[in-house]
C-alpha cells in the first residue's frame, strides 16, 4: 500500500486537515477495510469537540463505514481479502461476560475506530476482533447503503425494534431528525407506527414527512420542551407510546419524556456527555405514570442479518437518507460545522 491519506486533528475544537499517515496494519485477530463509503456522524463531531475522555490526540475520526477487506492479521478464521464488508461501530471483545450474553453492543473492554483508536475518515481502517465485529455484505447492499447501517441504522434499528419494542398502530415521536433520528422514523413507518417527528429545521421535517412521517412538530416555534411536549400529547390523542431522543441534549430529553402517555417507553439514543452536566429528569412523571426509561447503544454484529434481509427485500432503504456525499477533502469543513443547521439528510465521504 502508498502512503493512506486521512483526516487528522491535533487539537480538540480545532479545525482538522487532510495529510498522509503512515500505512496501517491489521492487528492480530483483526483485519484491515479499505474504506469505500464512511458516514459523517455527530458523534464525530462530539469527538472532535472533546467530549469523549478516550480520544488520545493526534486523532482520526470515523466510526461508520463500508468497503472490502484489503489485509488480514494473524489468527483470523472466516474472513478474507475481498469480502465485503462493514461492522457495529462498538467492537467487542467476544470474551467478557456481557459479549458472552450476546450483548456485545456494551462489551466491558470495547474498543471503538474513531474514538479509542483511529477511524474510517481515511483511505483504510482497522477493525479488531474480526469474528465478532465483522459483517458480511450481500452482494445487493451497496457500499453507501451500508456505511449507514454500522452506526445510525443499525442503532436506530435496535433502539425502535428491540429497545423499543414498537408495534404496528402505535405512536412514536422521534426527537431530533438527524442520520439515527431519520433512520428511526423510516424503521417505525415501516414496522407499522403512526411517527410524529419533531426537529428544528423545516428541511429535516420534510424529509421524515417522505419517509413516513404522520405528524411533524416544529420545536423552534415552541416556547420550550413542555410546549413541545404538550403538542406532542395533543397531535397523538394523549401521548405517544414509544418516544426516542434521538438528538441527545437536555431539552429533547424532557420533552421526550414528557410526551409519553402513560406506561410510555422512552428510549435514549442521543449522546448526553457529563461533562456537559445531567439533565434533571421529571422523575414524578415516571413515578406516577409507570414509564419505562431505556437506554440504547448500538447493535452487535450477530443481530444484522435481520436488518439486512429487511434492506435486501426493499422494505427498509437506508440509501434514501443520503442527500450528499463529499470527499475527504470537505471532511474538515463538514465536521467541524455539525452543529449549525444545515440541510437534511445524510452526509456520506468517500475516500477514494
Amino acid at each position: 500500500m502508498r502512503g493512506v491519506r486521512a483526516v487528522v486533528f491535533d487539537q480538540f475544537g480545532v479545525r482538522p486537515e487532510v495529510r498522509q499517515v503512515p500505512d496501517p496494519v491489521p492487528p492480530a485477530g483483526g483485519v484491515l477495510v479499505g474504506v469505500e463509503a464512511s458516514g459523517l456522524c455527530r458523534s464525530d463531531w462530539h469527538g472532535w469537540r472533546g467530549d469523549d475522555p478516550e480520544i488520545r490526540l493526534p486523532h482520526v475520526p470515523g466510526h461508520e463505514f463500508a468497503g472490502a477487506v484489503v489485509a488480514v492479521g494473524a489468527g483470523v478464521v472466516g474472513w478474507r481479502v475481498g469480502d465485503r464488508v462493514t461492522a457495529p461501530f462498538v467492537h467487542a471483545c467476544g470474551r467478557c461476560p456481557s459479549c458472552a450474553a450476546g450483548d456485545q453492543q456494551i462489551c466491558e473492554r470495547q474498543t471503538q475506530p474513531g474514538f479509542t483508536q483511529w477511524g474510517s475518515f481515511a483511505e483504510y481502517v482497522a477493525v479488531d476482533h474480526a469474528e465478532v465485529n465483522l459483517v458480511g455484505l450481500p452482494d445487493d447492499v451497496g457500499y453507501d447503503a451500508a456505511a449507514i447501517l454500522g452506526c445510525r441504522f443499525a442503532t436506530a434499528f435496535r433502539a425502535v425494534v428491540a429497545r423499543g419494542r414498537v408495534a404496528a398502530g402505535e405512536w412514536v415521536a422521534v426527537y431530533g431528525c438527524g442520520g439515527v433520528g431519520m433512520s428511526a422514523v423510516m424503521i417505525a413507518a415501516a414496522a407499522g407506527a403512526r411517527v410524529v417527528a419533531v426537529d428544528v429545521t423545516a428541511a429535516a421535517l420534510d424529509l421524515a414527512r417522505s419517509l413516513g412521517a404522520t405528524v411533524c412538530l416544529d420545536a423552534a416555534a415552541a416556547a420550550g420542551p413542555a410546549e413541545v411536549a404538550a403538542a406532542a400529547r395533543e397531535a397523538t390523542g394523549g401521548g405517544v407510546h414509544l418516544s426516542l431522543d434521538a438528538l441527545g441534549s437536555h431539552h429533547t430529553c424532557v420533552a421526550s419524556i414528557e410526551s409519553l402517555r402513560r406506561r410510555g417507553r422512552h428510549v435514549q439514543v442521543g449522546l448526553l456527555p457529563p461533562n456537559r452536566g445531567r439533565p434533571a429528569l421529571p422523575m414524578d412523571l415516571v413515578i406516577a405514570q409507570e414509564l419505562d426509561l431505556l437506554g440504547s447503544h448500538g447493535m452487535p454484529a450477530h443481530a444484522y442479518p435481520q436488518l439486512l434481509r429487511l434492506v435486501t427485500a426493499g422494505i427498509l432503504r437506508p440509501e434514501r437518507l443520503v442527500t450528499q456525499t463529499i470527499g475527504l477533502a470537505d471532511v474538515p469543513e463538514a465536521l467541524s460545522t455539525m452543529d449549525r443547521p444545515s440541510r437534511a439528510g445524510v452526509r456520506l465521504i468517500h475516500p477514494r
